[in-house]
């Protein structure tokens, strides 16, 4: 199963966080699992708000667990953008048009993301 890591999965997963579930934790073990670009701009933003300390290593941690890198194209961007407003977070938006746009399911907690057409693993 090809999965993507939404932003909160990965930093469970790395920090080892009793949040991530066993479903989600099984998913991960199992999974080619990609980490989007989208995230790494999130993580670096907070990071620079003070809103989130992680470790300095949590991209290499993540690629040698096994990661692959996912980047943003102008294709996952136009998808996004044409997203119906069900989520108003354009980190999240950007993971479920990439998810659309690649065939990759989606790992997260996130709800709100049940309302598009995204496989979802909660």
């Amino acid at each position: 199963m090809r999965i993507l890591l939404d932003t909160h999965v990965l930093l469970w997963a790395v920090l080892d966080d009793p949040r991530l579930s066993i479903a989600q934790r099984q998913a991960i073990d199992a999974g080619e699992i990609y980490l989007s670009a989208a995230s790494v701009w999130e993580i670096g933003i907070k990071r620079a708000l003070g809103k989130l300390e992680v470790p300095d290593e949590i991209f290499r941690i993540a690629q040698d667990a096994g990661c692959r890198p996912l980047p943003i194209s102008w294709v996952h961007a136009e998808t996004a953008a044409a997203l119906p407003p069900h989520h108003s977070d354009p980190f999240d938006r950007m993971l479920i048009a990439q998810a659309r746009c690649e065939g990759l399911n989606l790992l997260s907690s996130d709800m709100r993301i049940a309302a598009y057409d995204v496989e979802l693993i909660r």
